[in-house]
């Protein structure tokens, strides 16, 4: 096998797709990056005369990356089977849009696009770790199913058959609502919230609306999701009362309207929402601090 060029700035240049494709298939920005890491050790720790084997160094970091995915995938299973709570991916905020301060270099990597709204990273939890993987590096980022077999140790047909299987999982798809919809429907949340409004929140919200939270046990919040309409706008009203000096913002959520809950400048809670038909079916309200990190202002 011939060079392709193995230098330092060509496998570092792979960084960002990489941090990319960790991101979607574990939902967790640390994690991801602790699996790009440990590629990058792999392909350091090999010889010179290895390196310089190898043709395509960035499909053998892509393909490495997966595999390290694969089986974080896999013991994430157990490990949130005992987590506090309900698990939702790590959210993340928009560069152009906030002041975040130090340490957030990693997030300002993520390429905002559909593929990791909230709504579509939690249809991906519910799939096998195999399904997952064979359905983001084929769907999302248009690998092969040839290189997505050395991924997975399995033949091309059967990584086909795994995206496939992943697709049914995600059901029929609806037309998306524009970002001027859902920021229009968000705002008016915002305010109804503001004014603790029940009646309008309930006007907002589908009747079999859910809303789900995440504080890791490590902060105050509803260990199950809220189910109904009505329920939900009680239960934020609720919270309204018991937090004072809560300030809301209007603020892009993994690409997405949605709004970021703070007081004295500290960030407590980022929600997300999803939009069906002028109203919002589903809440996603992410409040364990560890998830919160790339919204610190000034490292906080």
């Amino acid at each position: 096998m011939g060079m392709a060029g193995t230098s330092t700035d060509e496998t570092a240049g792979e960084r960002r797709q990489l941090i990319n494709v960790a991101y979607r298939l574990l939902g967790s920005l640390a994690e991801a990056e602790d699996a790009v890491q440990e590629a990058y050790a792999r392909w350091y720790a090999l010889p010179r005369s290895r390196q310089e084997e190898i043709v395509a160094p960035g499909a053998w970091l892509t393909t490495v990356t997966g595999r390290i995915c694969l089986d974080l995938l896999g013991s994430a299973r157990a490990r949130r089977e005992r987590y506090v709570g309900a698990w939702l991916p790590e959210p993340l905020p928009d560069r152009a849009e906030w002041d975040h301060g130090h340490g957030t270099d990693l997030a300002d990597q993520i390429v905002l696009d559909e593929s990791v709204t909230m709504a579509f990273l939690v249809v991906l939890e519910s799939m096998t770790p195999a399904e997952r993987v064979a359905f983001v590096l084929h769907d999302v980022f248009r690998y092969p199913f040839a290189e997505i077999a050395g991924v997975l140790g399995r033949t091309p047909a059967a990584c086909k058959q795994l995206a496939a299987s992943a697709r049914r999982r995600i059901g029929v798809v609806r037309a998306p609502v524009t970002a001027a919809g859902q920021a229009d429907v968000v705002r008016h949340v915002k305010e109804a919230w503001e004014r603790k409004d029940i009646a309008a929140l309930v006007g907002l919200l589908d009747p079999a609306a859910v809303m789900t939270a995440d504080g890791g046990g490590m902060v105050g919040t509803v260990l199950r999701p809220v189910e109904g309409g009505a329920r939900i706008a009680q239960y934020m009203v609720a919270i309204a009362d018991r937090a004072p000096g809560l300030e809301l913002l209007e603020r892009s959520v993994n690409g997405v309207p949605g709004l970021v809950a703070q007081r004295a400048g500290v960030v407590l809670t980022v929600a997300s929402f999803d939009v069906s038909d002028g109203r919002v079916s589903r809440i996603w309200a992410v409040r364990n601090p560890g998830k919160l990190r790339p919204w610190a202002r000034d490292g906080r």
